[in-house]
């Protein structure tokens, strides 16, 4: 800021505020993206920070600037940075910021508010609303900046707190009296420092590791478990060393998925439910024993399995089911402490259980290869004829990111997608969020640089189909690809009213992407698909593919139907 003048004198002390604080206090942290929807009272601080360096990526909506800045902190290992306005957009913001938590991605959201002494005695304020209350349950910590001068002790805490032990979602509160104030600048530059070390390395016990590596030596069915915490931790080469040097079979999560390449001949992924439900000691490296994994309860599981655990956070342990050695610590310490403890030949999964788990692994691909090959020519298209050919394309092109939502496009996509690089896939994670589509293909491509290919359900794709926008005015090689079976679920319920079906959709969303300048095709068949694939990722920039699908394919909730209760709809 120039030199001001007081009292009509120039005064030459200079000075600074509270938005160039922050601005300078993200950079001082290695900051290069900002993800936000501007607004009162944050607009001038995406100006400044646009101004500085950093790249401001401007969203229609804030969860899904949100979800953006959770995807970024996945990829990177760095807390994502969500700028939003107050109350309402700082409530859409929360919505990705509890998403972020409860996938553990370190992300930070920072919201300008309205006056403290105007919200705390509820006089009627604009957007008057107490966050940092609101966000507090959500979150893994809420903090609010009272003074200029402990900006930067608020976004280093925020930051620290976001990429320790284990990662999760930050809110962070400025009240706009804060953003404006003014302060001397000498003063203002040495209220800020750089977090140093914000994650250190925390050690496993060597007791027990030593006692994981005797329960797998002793296992007749060792099983690993990757989940996306083992994706998140880059610990790559130390993975591989401990599962290819024990040759014990493991099962990646879907956002593990690349760690080792689908088609590795440990991988049990095709053989999941076998694995699961006859496997004695279990390992689970950066997974949960939680709903996608039928909290380790029978009958999916043994019930006289017994669980290894490698997390950061101890508490996780013995959440669903007995912990026999809780390795806490960091995945990057444990995998190697495991592996160097394992190496004189302590570990050699049996060559029994090895072949029982090929063999079906060979009998459910074969099953699956008929079901593709029924798929890819049937009319109308069905979902697995179009994932085939996406699945054939990203093969030849393993540097691409794959983002992937909906029920059955999720499902589908799952089983019929191989990954063979590591954090090249993202899905709607432990929640099952519908909605993180483009703001998590929006970060993959502005994170890495690399092409995207999003795979959306119709329904899915309408949480955040307006971003699309934003992907056209950025220029980002994503190409949106929609299975559009004219429904949540599937488009052919009848109604039984004047008005559509509860499940029924209708949109060409080809058409849509063309009104923001990028290219949108409709494909009808298998081979549309490919051929318009293949065009769009030759032209590294925003396309959309609008597949039409058969309106009675797909089942409802896609593989977890049993969750939905049923309710009685005859007879009325």
């Amino acid at each position: 800021m120039p030199d001001t003048e007081v009292g009509g004198t120039a005064d030459p002390a200079a000075l600074t505020d509270g938005i160039h604080l922050v601005v300078d206090a993200l950079k001082n942290n290695g900051v290069e993206t900002i993800y936000g929807v501007v607004g009162i009272p944050i607009t001038d601080l995406a100006r400044v920070a646009q101004a500085s360096g950093i790249r401001y990526i401007g969203f229609r909506h804030e969860s899904n600037a949100g979800h953006a800045a959770a995807a970024a902190g996945f990829l990177t290992k760095k807390p994502g940075i969500c700028l939003t306005v107050s109350a309402p957009g700082f409530l859409n913001g929360l919505v990705a910021l509890a998403n972020a938590t409860t996938n553990c991605f370190p992300m930070v959201q920072i919201s300008g508010s309205s006056e403290r002494h105007l919200v705390d005695l509820q006089r009627g304020d604009y957007e008057e609303m107490d966050q940092l209350a609101a966000a507090r349950p959500f979150v893994k910590a809420a903090y609010r900046v009272h003074r200029a001068e402990d900006i930067g002790r608020g976004i280093a805490r925020a930051i620290r707190t976001a990429a320790s032990g284990r990662p999760g979602g930050v809110y962070l509160d400025i009240p706009a009296a804060v953003l404006g104030e003014v302060i001397d600048a000498e003063r203002g530059a040495a209220s800020l420092w750089q977090v140093v070390d914000p994650s250190p390395r925390q050690l496993p016990d060597p007791e027990v590791v030593d006692r994981a590596i005797d329960l797998l030596a002793n296992a007749e069915r060792p099983l690993i478990v990757l989940g996306k915490g083992a994706a998140y931790a880059q610990a790559d080469e130390s993975i591989r060393d401990f599962v290819e040097g024990t040759g014990v079979p493991y099962l990646p999560m879907s956002m593990a998925k690349g760690l080792l390449p689908d088609d590795h001949p440990q991988s049990a992924a095709t053989a999941r439910s076998l694995a699961l439900r006859r496997a004695d000691v279990v390992v689970l490296v950066g997974a949960r024993l939680n709903w996608l994994l039928g909290h380790g309860d029978a009958p999916q599981w043994d019930p006289d399995a017994t669980f290894v655990q490698v997390d950061i956070e101890a508490a996780e342990m013995d959440s669903n089911q007995p912990i026999a050695a809780p390795l806490v610590g960091d995945i990057g310490s444990v995998m190697e402490a495991l592996a160097e403890r394992s190496k004189p030949g302590r570990i050699s999964a049996p060559a029994a259980w090895r072949e029982e788990l090929a063999a079906r692994s060979a009998r459910n691909s074969a099953k699956m290869a008929e079901r593709l090959a029924a798929a890819r020519t049937a009319h109308p298209m069905k979902f697995l004829g179009a994932l085939q050919v996406i699945r054939d394309i990203l093969h030849e092109h393993p540097e691409t990111y794959l983002v992937n939502e909906g029920a059955n496009a999720l499902d589908l996509a799952r089983n019929t997608i191989g990954m063979r690089v590591p954090r090249h896939r993202l899905d709607s994670g432990t929640w099952g969020v519908m909605g993180i589509g483009m703001g998590y293909a929006i970060a993959a491509a502005v994170e890495t640089g690399r092409p995207v290919v999003a795979i959306e359900g119709d329904s899915a794709f309408g949480f955040s189909g307006m971003e699309v926008e934003t992907v056209c005015r950025y220029g980002l090689p994503v190409v949106t690809v929609v299975l559009n079976n004219s429904g949540v679920y599937r488009g052919d319920e009848a109604s039984t009213s004047s008005d559509p079906a509860p499940t029924a959709l209708k949109a060409r969303h080809d058409v849509m992407i063309q009104a923001f300048g990028g290219t949108g095709v409709q494909a009808t068949t298998p081979e549309e698909v490919a051929t318009s694939l293949r065009a769009a990722l030759a032209a590294g920039a925003p396309a959309l593919i609008d597949c039409v699908i058969d309106p009675a394919d797909g089942t409802e909730s896609g593989n977890i139907a049993h969750l939905n209760p049923k309710g009685i709809t005859t007879g009325r």
